[in-house]
């Protein structure tokens, strides 16, 4: 060990003993440059701190990723902006600059099967989180199926405040599963609390005319869309599904040859 390494370790222990979270590989690297480079004392403060502000940022971007239920997929940057014959490539990148959720607007991302709409939906919340907005991301059949379990009416009004309280809330797949009359009228309680106060952004197969199918008798229906159609960014997606169009180029597997039977010996 050098000289000036047992002094710098002393630091950076000392540091993270006082509540910095930089990993202690950062802080040493820095402290053994800023040594090196007579960095003055005012600079090295400056710069310490820039180094510990970008790692709790880091961290923070973490958790609250992990709440917001993400979970993987890809960056928009791999978003084949090619492959539909109809998108608004323009309104999505308007809509990355994250005014719709400083204004409560909503999203509707529409579309077949396939299209990226749950990877463009989870590009505006991923682009929420960085800018320190709280995000909640969930199937519309696992939020209501959430809501629909809660016991008692205490519980239920815990359990919606996960769907009330973030800044942005993204409801996936709305269509693909039959709906009762009662999970409609949880997604109208969410849809008109949060109404011109906090953005929703849904993806669906169906048109607005549509969606009583999805709640067969639901009366709140035409209300429903009615609130979350009033500020909403629509974004048709016109095209065939990617994954299937990726599936048929790849050449099937080939089953192995069964083995070659053994000629019998002649006799």
């Amino acid at each position: 060990m050098t000289s000036d390494s047992a002094p710098t370790t002393d630091l950076v222990e000392n540091l993270r003993g006082i509540g910095f979270r930089s990993p202690r590989e950062a802080l040493a690297a820095f402290l053994t440059h800023a040594h090196k480079n007579r960095i003055g004392p005012s600079e090295t403060i400056e710069q310490l701190l820039a180094i510990e502000r970008r790692a709790r940022d880091a961290t923070n971007l973490a958790r609250r990723t992990r709440a917001a239920a993400l979970g993987a997929f890809k960056s928009i940057d791999r978003f084949d902006w090619n492959h539909p014959r109809k998108i608004d490539r323009a309104l999505i990148e308007r809509l990355l600059g994250l005014d719709f959720v400083e204004q409560g607007d909503n999203v509707l991302f529409r579309g077949p099967s396939g299209v990226g709409k749950s990877m463009l939906a989870k590009a505006l919340g991923l682009a929420a989180l960085e800018r320190g907005f709280s995000v909640r991301f969930s199937t519309l059949a696992a939020a209501l199926a959430d809501l629909l379990a809660q016991e008692s009416l205490p519980a239920f009004e815990r359990r919606l405040k996960r769907y009330l309280q973030p800044d942005l809330l993204i409801l996936d797949e709305l269509g693909y599963l039959p709906c009762d009359s009662r999970a409609a009228d949880l997604l109208y309680n969410i849809v008109s609390r949060r109404h011109e106060n906090k953005s929703i952004v849904m993806t669906t197969n169906l048109s607005f005319k549509q969606w009583g199918s999805v709640f067969p008798g639901a009366a709140c229906v035409v209300a429903l869309v009615d609130r979350f159609a009033q500020h909403c960014h629509r974004i048709d997606i016109d095209a065939e599904s990617w994954r299937d169009a990726h599936n048929f180029d790849r050449e099937p597997a080939r089953s192995p040859a069964p083995p070659r039977r053994k000629s019998a010996a002649k006799a």
